[in-house]
């Protein structure tokens, strides 16, 4: 075993043996839980503005951790009929007091890192991160999650271009019966 997993385990052997409790998911965390489930997707990639978008269709099969984290893995295929897959892991920070997550995908090589909340509705999550353009630069992107009902949610990926935001890919995503 790695030591830092032995030191982890060690660390919560001891917590509990001493009769600390483990942390218990707060309504942030209980908020991932309807994420959960098996999911058809529709995909919309805007690559040039003023073009039709490329559309394809995938899966999303997400699965809890406990109860403080989802674990999602995305599959379809790109335009070019090669393969893609993503994973997104995603959680809430009580210390930080917002969501944090990560996202890799098979067609890059930068580990996305995002923050974001969920805004007064309870139906959208906003994540927010930076990472490279197209261009070679360093931009921001923000990612909007919107629950529709407990069978349908739809995301949104855009990128900050001259001050404005650009929505580049739609996602919507249907439940598996």
């Amino acid at each position: 075993m790695k030591p830092i997993l032995i030191a982890l385990i060690v660390s919560l052997s001891c917590g509990v043996a001493a009769g600390q409790e483990m942390p218990k998911p707060q309504k942030e965390h209980e908020w991932l839980q309807q994420i959960v489930g098996e999911w058809d997707t529709e995909a919309e990639i805007t690559f040039e503005p003023g073009k039709p978008p490329a559309k394809n269709k995938g899966t999303e099969s997400v699965r809890a951790i406990g109860g403080h984290w989802i674990l999602s893995e995305t599959k379809g295929e790109m335009i070019s009929g090669m393969a893609f897959t993503g994973i997104l892991s995603l959680g809430y920070s009580a210390e930080k007091k917002r969501y944090i997550g990560t996202w890799i995908d098979s067609v890059g090589s930068h580990l996305w890192t995002y923050t974001g909340t969920v805004d007064a509705s309870g139906k959208v999550l906003t994540l927010e991160t930076e990472g490279p353009t197209p261009d070679g630069k360093t931009g921001k992107f923000r990612e909007v999650l919107t629950i529709k009902d407990k069978d349908h949610k739809s995301f949104s990926s855009s990128a900050e271009k001259d001050g404005q935001w650009v929505t580049f890919l739609k996602v919507e995503y249907t439940r598996k019966k």
